[in-house]
Formats: C-alpha cells, structure tokens, sequence
C-alpha cells in the first residue's frame, strides 16, 4: 500500500456534505471546506511568492477560524508548507521566527498584522479585507501536488540556546497521525472541540487531521475560554477535545455547577495535567481522560496504561525503545527508589535525560539547522532535552527541563532572550532567568536580580516589563529574588543550580505576583506555606526537591 499524504485526505472529502467545521455561527461541510481549501491553493500558484527552487513558505499569522483550517488545506493540496506563527512572540523575536523559516508570504488579519510592523517586508494577505474575498478564486479543487515525503509544516520549539527551531513535518507523517482517529474513539458522528492554538502541533495533529481521517465535525474556538468551555461544548455537542499542560485546571477553577456532567464529552487527550486534575476532570464532567507524553517532533512517545502510577508518564508504546540516560557519560541511569510518602530517594542517580534508542529515523529534522539536529540525534537515537527517571516496574516519570529552558502554560521558551530584556532595566547589574515548577503541571518563570545599590521598585519594575515590546506573552517572572551577588561558576560564568534548587523558598527577598496581573508583592511566610500546600494537594512535592 503506498504511503498516503494528507493532500489525498482532504480530496477523499472532497464531495463528503456532512459537516466539517464549524465555527461561531458559521457551519462548512467537508465539501466547502475542501473546495474553500483548493480556491487559496489555487490563488497561491497564481501569486508564486518564493524564490522558484523550491515550494512557498506560507506564513498564518491568525486566531483559530475557519481561514486557518483554509490555508492548511491550501498549502497541503498546492505542496507548499504552512508556517504556524506564533502570535504571542513579540518583537525581535517574531522577527527572527519569519526569518528562520522562510517566510515568502504571510496570510494575517487586520487584529494581528500590526505585530508585522517593521519585522516583515514581504506580501501580506489579510483575510478580512474585502479586497481578499474578490481575488478568491473560483471551482473545484484540482488535483494534488504533493508527495509524501514533502514538507508540509514548520511548527516551532525553542532550544536551551534560544535559537528558534521549526519542527519538519510531512505530508506523510500528518496522514499517518490523522489514521490514529480510531485510537481515540473519534468517528463520523464525533464531534472534536478545537481551542488550542493551530500554530502548535497538538491543535492540529491530535485534533484537526484526526477529524478529518474520521470524518467528523471540527468545532473551533478563536481562542481558549475557560469560563466559555461547557458554554461550547453544549452548543456544539462536543464528545472530543485535546489540551495542553494547565487547560484542565483552567476550566476546573471556573464555578462548578450540579449539572456539568450533563454533556456530551466522551473523551479528552493531551499532555502534562496533573494526576489530580485528571481525576477531577473526568468525574466532574463524566469523560474519558487520555494522557500522553509526545512532542511535536514525534520520536518518542509514552502512552498511560490503566496500572500507571498516578505521577507516571507510562510507559512506550509496543515496539519502540526509550530510555533514562546519563547526558554526560550515554549510559543508562538507575531506576528511581522512592520511601514511604512517595518521596524520590536517589534524584542524583536516577534523573537523567529522556532518549528514544530507536527514535532517530522517527525525527524529520529541524528546518535549516543542522547543530541543533546534531543535538537531538546522535548515534541513531533522539535526545529529548527533558529530563526524567523510570521505576523498578518500568514506568517513565517526568522530572522538568535542562537548566535554560521552560515551558509554561505549555510554551516552550529559552531564557536567554528573557534575560536579554530583564538586563535593559536600569538597576540591573545581573539576571539569571530559570525555571521553577508549577503546583500543577511544567514551569513558572524566576528570575534573580542582582542591582546596582537601588531598592526594588516593584511599581517601577512592573511598568518596565509592560514597556517591552519583544517581551512574550508567558515570560514575565513569577518570582524575583533579590541577590547581593549572583553565584558564579569557576569561569566566572552564572551558576543557575543553586538557584533552582533553593527556588522560592530562599532566605533572601523574593516578591512574586499571585495572579496574572504584572504587580508584584513581597512573599512572605504565609504565601510560601500556601505554595508547599498546593504542590502537596496535587501530588507534586516531589518535584521540588528533585531540582
């Protein structure tokens, strides 16, 4: 049997008049999704942005609506590759995504295109204008000019360098994802809820190519609500989601009410909610809970079984080989011993790096960086730069990241650029920026300043976050601990362990801001015991002593 692509998936919906998507009060079937998806690769050949010696890079710089499902199946059918732009990069920053990628064109809306400003010389298309709906054009989508083996997605990581990293994805590997509809229950009659962002790979591997191998209705929501999931979920009669790292806490702190369990879920899948917000979850609102470990690189992958410890990844899927590895010597660590309150007794030994021996071939590669490729894949297996530890029994535990990277509210960033702009404030003679852990689930954002003299001012510090423009939306610190002088390694260079290890909970000041508002408070003894609490209420003290 040949190796499909997902330009023939879509054509194989092409005359399919069941709904295909759906969005606010608009309904498409799979049909006028298929045909809406050839008109834009029909304009694309026709504009033919790019240099000619290979396929368009196609920017889409757009919330979750129905254009963005468009332009996917555009570049799928006309061979080219779609860029998910991140909209919460700012700056610089942005810049240097487009760049690295790229970016021939950059399909936008009139919300949006101003992040372009002075970052982006090329064509825009923005899709609100009226100007963009006239120069549509018109008929039946046309056949496919796709193979395979041809790129069709760049989805951006980041590295512990900050360099930007855009995973390869291709026509092939997204076919082979979408024919894992079934593994998830999804069906012709499923309808699968769509709120987290299509620039990441979750949105569209684990949601939207998966309804469409099914054929089954896609609810999108422009972005993620919280307070309007149940809301959506009941309009659309919803029986599938996917999630990334805090959205189930997210929703579980909304008013719970004697009738949310009065809906139509069935199932949910994603990564990185906490044992106890899965718990929670599935019996508040009477579903199934998935849960899984995977990237958007696609060489390992850990999957729950029904003995998995609750703080558990789980364990491989049947076949492939993944591994507990000692970064600096290649060999494999200890198995995890834990005592009697669950407490991991040899961290030292046990945690090393998460591997995939035989995930090498898995790995399409990085877009045009050969070093950072060379540093996940070496001798044939992926190194996943997370770090983690395996029971006696075989069970994959995960134990953060390395040192410059973190992850929060399920974006990766790299600190070095947090640092960057921390280091621009006037009284800072020193910055370190590194990862805490979240009560919940992945990082919170710490930073150690290190000032000329100066109290900290944090009205002053607040007002010069809110005043940088390339500042991401998930990088303002959650902790700032004031140090009178910032620990060093032999070389002169910053040491960031003990600052990790110490965290908050350090006997020099720290403030921190409770809520998502930039106004920091001191944190005093109180907060720190509400602090330990709710790590131990969600089964994660251990994570603070594993650092």
């Amino acid at each position: 049997m040949a190796k499909a692509t997902f330009a023939q998936l879509l054509l194989d919906r092409a005359g399919d008049h069941h709904a295909g998507l759906r969005f606010e009060d608009e309904t498409y079937t799979w049909a006028e999704t298929v045909r809406a998806a050839g008109a834009r690769a029909r304009m694309l050949r026709e504009l033919r942005p790019g240099p000619g010696d290979r396929p368009p890079h196609v920017g889409v710089l757009l919330d979750n609506v129905p254009e963005y499902v468009f332009w996917l199946g555009a570049a799928a059918l006309a061979g080219a590759t779609l860029v998910g732009v991140n909209p919460t990069r700012r700056g610089a920053e942005l810049a240097a995504d487009i760049r690295h990628t790229d970016c021939d064109l950059i399909v936008t809306d009139s919300a949006h295109a101003p992040l372009l400003d002075g970052h982006f010389a090329g064509p825009t298309l923005r899709v609100d204008d009226d100007a963009y709906a006239a120069a549509l054009p018109d008929g039946a989508p046309g056949p496919a000019d796709a193979a395979p083996g041809d790129r069709l997605l760049l989805l951006f990581t980041s590295g512990s360098t900050g360099r930007p990293k855009a995973v390869i994805c291709s026509q092939g590997r997204l076919a082979d994802i979408a024919r894992r509809s079934a593994m998830m229950g999804l069906g012709r009659d499923s309808v699968t809820y769509c709120a987290m962002p299509l620039f990441h790979g979750n949105a569209i591997m684990a949601n939207v190519a998966m309804a469409a191998h099914a054929g089954a209705t896609i609810a999108l929501r422009r972005r993620f609500s919280a307070s309007g999931f149940l809301d959506d979920v009941r309009r659309y009669g919803v029986t599938y989601f996917n999630y990334v790292g805090r959205a189930l806490a997210y929703v579980l702190a909304t008013p719970e009410r004697p009738d949310d369990a009065d809906n139509t879920l069935q199932a949910a899948f994603g990564t990185e909610a906490s044992a106890r917000d899965m718990a929670r979850f599935a019996e508040r609102f009477g579903c199934r809970i998935i849960e899984g470990y995977g990237s958007s690189e696609g060489a390992i992958s850990l999957h729950r079984t029904p003995d998995t410890p609750p703080d558990a990844l789980g364990v491989p899927h049947t076949g492939r080989k993944v591994a507990i590895l000692d970064p600096d010597t290649g060999a494999e660590c200890p198995r995890a011993r834990f005592g009697p309150d669950g407490a991991l007794l040899n961290p030292d030994e046990a945690i090393g790096e998460i591997v995939g021996l035989d995930a090498g071939a898995a790995f399409e590669g990085y877009y045009n960086d050969p070093d950072a490729d060379a540093e996940r894949v070496r001798g044939g297996a992926y190194w996943s730069g997370d770090l983690g530890y395996r029971d006696a029994a075989g069970f994959f535990y995960f134990a953060g990241r390395g040192t410059d990277r973190l992850r929060v509210d399920s974006e990766n960033f790299a600190a070095a650029p947090v640092e960057r702009i921390l280091s621009r404030w006037d009284p800072v003679v020193m910055c370190a920026v590194y990862p805490v852990p979240d009560p919940r689930t992945g990082d919170q954002v710490m930073a150690a300043l290190e000032l000329d003299g100066r109290p900290f001012d944090p009205g002053a510090f607040a007002a010069f976050l809110a005043a940088q423009p390339d500042l991401g939306a998930k990088w303002a610190p959650r902790f700032v601990r004031l140090v009178r002088s910032m620990p060093l390694t032999a070389t002169g260079k910053v040491d960031k362990r003990p600052l990790r290890r110490a965290h908050w909970q350090t006997g020099d000041p720290v403030w921190w801001r409770p809520g998502r508002d930039l106004a920091y408070r001191p944190l005093e003894r109180a907060h720190a015991a509400a602090l330990r609490a709710e790590f131990a209420a969600h089964g994660r003290t251990h994570v603070l002593t594993a650092l």
